[in-house]
C-alpha cells in the first residue's frame, strides 16, 4: 500500500514537473515570437542615422564657394586662391612622398596653364618641406603654380581632402565644381585630357601661343613640353656606360663613394625606407653578400636618417649604406625608382642594364657570379697557354 502511494506521488511530481516546463516554454516561445514582431516593425519603419564607424569626412558639395587662402610658392611670393578668379582651376592636393602624386608628375607637367587653351590651370597645394618639393618641380620640369601649405595640412582640411592626389575643379566664379576627385586619373579627367596618370597628355593645337603675362610665380614656356622632349634620361643607363662618381653621407659614418670600390665588382642599389619590395629586397641581399662576396653590395636610400638607420638594425644589414637628400644621386643614373640596381664592374662600367625589382636585381648577382665562374676559367686557360709556350720555346 505504501509502495503505490509513493508510485502515485512520484508520477504526479513528475506531471507536475513537465506542465511547469512546459508553460515556461510556451512562454519563452510567446516572448521571442513578440520580439520578432517588434524587429519587423522596426525595420518596416524609416531608419534614422547609422551608428557605423564614420567614414572619411564629406567633399564639399557642388557650388559652394571655394574657401581662399593665401599660401607662398616655392620661390616665396604669396598667392590667394581668389587670384585665378575668372579662370577655371583644377586645384589639386599633393604629397612630394606619395608615390600616386610622384607617378602623376609626368602627366600633369604636361598639362597646358596656358588662358587661350580653355583648360583649367593646374593649382598645386602641397606639404613637406621647401626644397624637397623644389627638387620634384625642377625634375619634371613642371610649370603651374605650387603653394606650400605652412605647418601641416590645415587647407587640405578645409577641403575634406583625407589624401594625396586628391582635388576639386573650380569654376571661374571660384565655386566647386565637381565632386572631390581621388586618385590621378580622376583629376587628369577633371582637367579634360585623355592623359596616361604616368604618361604624357597629348599636344594641344591650342596651346603653341607662348603666354608670358600670367603671374603665377614660375617661368612660363613657349608651349606645353612633353616627356618626349625632356633632356632628363629617366630610362635607365644603358650597359657599358661609365658609372657616374659619387659621395654621400654613409648611415654608419663616414662617407660611401663608388671610387672606394674601383677594381672590385659593385652590386648599386637604390632603395627606400618606405618602399615595400625595397624591405623585401633587403635581407635576401644581405645573404647574398654573403654567399657571393666577390661582388660588393652597396645601397643608397634616401629619406629622414634616423628612419633608415631603424630600418638597417631591423632588417640586420651589415653592408655599407648611404644616404641622398632626394634623388640626386638617382638622377645621375637616370631612374626615379626604388629598388633599383646597377652591377659595375672592375672598371667603373655598367655590365648590364639597369634591373628594376627584386628577382631582377637577384639576377645580376647571378649573372656576376656566372661572368666571375668564365673569367677565372679565361684566365686558368691563359696561364696555360703561356706555360705551353714557354716550354715550346725552351725545346
Amino acid at each position: 500500500m505504501i509502495l503505490l502511494v509513493l508510485a502515485i506521488l512520484f508520477f504526479g511530481l513528475i506531471a507536475a514537473l513537465g506542465s511547469w516546463l512546459v508553460y515556461h516554454l510556451l512562454r519563452q516561445n510567446g516572448r521571442i515570437l513578440q520580439r520578432l514582431e517588434t524587429l519587423e516593425a522596426q525595420a518596416a519603419r524609416p531608419t534614422g542615422p547609422s551608428l557605423s564607424a564614420p567614414g572619411p569626412p564629406p567633399g564639399l558639395p557642388i557650388g559652394a564657394l571655394a574657401p581662399d587662402f593665401e599660401l607662398a610658392s616655392l620661390v616665396g611670393d604669396r598667392h590667394r586662391l581668389s587670384d585665378w578668379r575668372g579662370r577655371r582651376v583644377l586645384l589639386i592636393f599633393f604629397n612630394p612622398g606619395c608615390g600616386f602624386c610622384s607617378r602623376m608628375m609626368p602627366a600633369l607637367a604636361a598639362l597646358p596653364i596656358e588662358p587661350a587653351t580653355g583648360r583649367p590651370v593646374p593649382v598645386v597645394v602641397t606639404i613637406g618641406s621647401a626644397e624637397e618639393n623644389r627638387l620634384l618641380v625642377e625634375e619634371h620640369a613642371l610649370r603651374c603654380p605650387v603653394l606650400l601649405q605652412e605647418g601641416g595640412d590645415a587647407i587640405a582640411a578645409r577641403y575634406g581632402a583625407v589624401g594625396t592626389p586628391m582635388g576639386y575643379l573650380l569654376d571661374e566664379d571660384g565655386r566647386i565644381a565637381s565632386e572631390r576627385g581621388a586618385g590621378a586619373e580622376a583629376l587628369l579627367a577633371l582637367a579634360g585630357t585623355d592623359a596616361d596618370p604616368a604618361g604624357e597628355v597629348a599636344d594641344d593645337p591650342r596651346s603653341a601661343a607662348p603666354d608670358t603675362t600670367g603671374s603665377n610665380g614660375h617661368p612660363k614656356h613657349g608651349r606645353n613640353r612633353s616627356l618626349s622632349e625632356s633632356r632628363l634620361n629617366r630610362n635607365g643607363l644603358a650597359a657599358g656606360t661609365l658609372a657616374p662618381a659619387f659621395s654621400v653621407p654613409r648611415l654608419d659614418a663616414g662617407k660611401l663613394s663608388l671610387e672606394q670600390y674601383r677594381g672590385r665588382r659593385v652590386l648599386l642599389v637604390f632603395s627606400d625606407p618606405n618602399c615595400g619590395p625595397c624591405d623585401a629586397l633587403a635581407p635576401r641581399l644581405e645573404q647574398a653578400g654573403h654567399e657571393r662576396p666577390e661582388v660588393q653590395i652597396l645601397m643608397v636610400s634616401r629619406g629622414d636618417a634616423d628612419v633608415n638607420r631603424r630600418k638597417v638594425e631591423d632588417l640586420g644589414l651589415t653592408f655599407p649604406v648611404g644616404l641622398q637628400r632626394q634623388w640626386e644621386i638617382s638622377k645621375l643614373y637616370a631612374m626615379f625608382a626604388t629598388p633599383i640596381a646597377y652591377l659595375i664592374d672592375e672598371g667603373g662600367r655598367t655590365a648590364a642594364d639597369v634591373a628594376i625589382g627584386v628577382e631582377p636585381i637577384l639576377g645580376l648577382l647571378t649573372s656576376a657570379e656566372d661572368a666571375g665562374s668564365a673569367e677565372s676559367t679565361s684566365r686558368a686557360h691563359r696561364r696555360q697557354e703561356a706555360r705551353r709556350e714557354r716550354a715550346s720555346v725552351r725545346a
